[in-house]
């Protein structure tokens, strides 16, 4: 749930404010049949826009069929019908089936229609119950044409989205400073993917094999790099060390791939580093990157290498070594594990800091929700107050209310009240950007514990 705002900006970024509401009424009701959805949408887009225009279903049902084409939407599974030939009693839970050619078949529907608006003489002005509200409508028992196909939204596709924006970044970071055209080399990632999102499933290790010609032909219109460049341009991605981009045969120009498991290694070893840095300081960070190019290192190697007094080296090893971040491996020369017969070599185990990293990350998501629950509890009857006033203030507005009149009525709020509050406002908001950085980061190393577990 904490990724729901990251879900419907996605989704509002590639569908604009249609895409965004159809994905938010998905996550707020679980499951939806279209049309149930391509009438809300169209009602809640019509109440925002000036009087006297209206939003049609068809162009709703048409951004919900683009949804569904690029897989953000998929049909929920349902419980097949059987013959009760069997006498046994029933399973405890029904087994939900769903065949993978009708999970994005949209159902061909002719909805036509506008938008409605809400009248504030309905039931809201009567003061009658919202559930109550849909009984007056069912009067003209019209059969619904999509019953039973209900809706939901792809989280697997979200996060696959993700994953690739993560990734489109990274190879921006790291080639496109050093190109003297920017976002170049980000942009042939960026089109690689998007032409594989269909084709590679969310846990694939490696994206389809792409020719350089479908990738030429591929890039954005108006994107003005010649075919040669272009070739430039992968067969650098491709000799890169980190090896986001592999090639995988030489066919059609050249067969190349995307390795989606070793850019979520670079990408978890990176925050890493990063935390490291963070936490520990530059001298350790430097250490930590040693540790992890060499592999295996004894305490005299790091000191060496790293050129830091025996000491110092030795407090930041067993601190890094106490919070997880890097283990001791000991090999003994002889069966007695004698510690003057022994190496002690240091090394980084990826998967386990990334596993202990993970936990500190959902320890930090747990304190930072009860901190703003806390602070809101806290100021509860500020809140109210503050409500209430605003509420006031807009009803008065709405009859004309004179400014002296509105004056009167923000002075119920004295100025210390006032200071709290936008106190409050500021510490909220400062919570809520954590929690969601804390998400992203939570997301990647997920991601990365995910993908090299399905490698094992």
């Amino acid at each position: 749930m904490l990724r729901y705002p990251r879900y419907i900006y996605t989704a509002k970024t590639l569908y604009s404010d249609t895409g965004e509401l159809i994905v938010e009424e998905l996550l707020l009701n679980g499951k939806m049949t279209m049309s149930a959805v391509v009438k809300k949408v169209a009602d809640r887009l019509t109440e925002t826009m000036e009087d006297g225009k209206t939003m049609d279903y068809s162009e709703v049902s048409n951004t919900f069929v683009r949804l569904a084409d690029t897989h953000f939407v998929q049909r929920c599974p349902w419980v097949p019908v059987t013959e009760n030939s069997d006498p046994g009693p029933p399973p405890p839970a029904p087994i939900l089936v769903i065949s993978e050619k009708d999970m994005y078949l949209v159902p061909k529907l002719s909805l036509i229609g506008k938008g409605k608006r809400r009248r504030s003489s309905d039931e809201d002005a009567a003061g009658e119950p919202k559930a109550k509200r849909p009984k007056h409508g069912t009067d003209n028992k019209e059969p619904i044409p999509d019953d039973g196909i209900y809706w939901q939204a792809n989280l697997d596709r979200f996060h696959q989205h993700f994953r690739d924006q993560a990734i489109v970044s990274a190879v921006a970071n790291r080639m496109d400073q050093f190109t003297f055209q920017t976002q170049t080399s980000s942009e042939i990632v960026r089109t690689m993917l998007r032409m594989s999102e269909i084709t590679t499933p969310s846990t694939a290790p490696f994206t389809q094999p792409l020719s350089s010609n479908e990738i030429f032909r591929s890039l954005p219109v108006g994107y003005n790099i010649s075919k040669q460049v272009l070739d430039q341009y992968l067969t650098l991605l491709a000799d890169d060390p980190l090896e986001f981009v592999g090639k995988s045969g030489d066919s059609g120009g050249g067969m190349y791939v995307i390795n989606l498991h070793k850019a979520l290694g670079s990408l978890a070893t990176a925050t890493l580093e990063s935390v490291v840095q963070e936490r520990f300081g530059s001298r350790c960070a430097r250490i930590f990157r040693l540790v992890l190019q060499k592999k295996h290192l004894e305490q005299k190697q790091v000191e060496d290498f790293a050129m830091i007094p025996a000491k110092e080296a030795k407090d930041m090893l067993y601190k890094m070594l106490s919070e997880n971040f890097i283990s001791l491996q000991e090999i003994p020369k002889t069966p007695d594990h004698a510690p003057s017969r022994t190496f002690y070599l240091y090394t980084v185990n990826i998967l386990s800091a990334a596993r202990m990293l993970l936990h500190r990350c959902y320890k930090s998501i747990a304190n930072l929700i009860e901190r703003r629950q806390f602070e809101t509890k806290e100021n509860k009857r500020l809140l109210e107050k503050s409500q209430r006033v605003e509420a006031i203030i807009a009803s008065m507005q709405a009859t004309g209310a004179e400014d002296a009149q509105l004056q009167e009525i923000e002075e119920m709020i004295t100025a210390p009240e006032r200071q709290q509050l936008e106190t409050l406002k500021r510490n909220v908001n400062k919570l809520d950007a954590s929690e969601i950085q804390v998400d992203e980061t939570i997301f990647l190393l997920e991601s990365y514990i995910e993908s090299t577990m399905k490698r094992q």
